[in-house]
């Protein structure tokens, strides 16, 4: 059977959140569309992640670096850096909103998840920090 090493599911409720409406209608590229889920995953190590967030892949296809842009290195980082934040929030519901910060993200800086994993963990990441007004470690890029 295959085991699920990390899975970031994040299922955007525009009602749910804490976020005005009116700063959400202010986004374009943040619209629901058709398709708009992102799934990699790797039978050798067994990993398998899940993006579920009207207008992550728009953002990704148009707004996002391309892939090659940052090296693997400073992808790996940042997320470490990311995922523990994320991961302190999960289990704090009564301080962050739960309806962001959904489940935990099995992350084990060990492994080398490859660079698509890491490219698009990262870009979540800062999808996620601009669509949501939120911050999780150091400077957030705004694109």
């Amino acid at each position: 059977m295959k085991k699920i090493a990390f899975i970031i599911v994040l299922i955007a409720i525009i009602g749910a959140c804490s976020t005005p409406k009116n700063n959400l209608a202010s986004h374009p590229a943040t619209n629901p569309v058709k398709g708009d889920t992102v799934r990699i995953a790797n039978d050798s190590l067994e990993y398998e992640v899940i993006i579920i967030d009207p207008g992550f892949n728009t953002w990704l296809n148009s707004v996002a670096f391309p892939r090659g842009y940052y090296a693997q290195f400073y992808l790996e980082n940042k997320n470490r850096f990311y995922i523990t934040e994320w991961n302190n929030r999960v289990q704090q519901p009564f301080r962050f909103d739960p309806n962001l910060y959904l489940m935990t993200i099995n992350y084990e800086p060990q492994i080398n998840y490859g660079y698509e994993v890491n490219y698009l963990i990262y870009n979540y990441m800062i999808y996620f920090q601009n669509r949501y007004q939120q911050k999780l470690f150091g400077n957030v890029p705004i694109r």
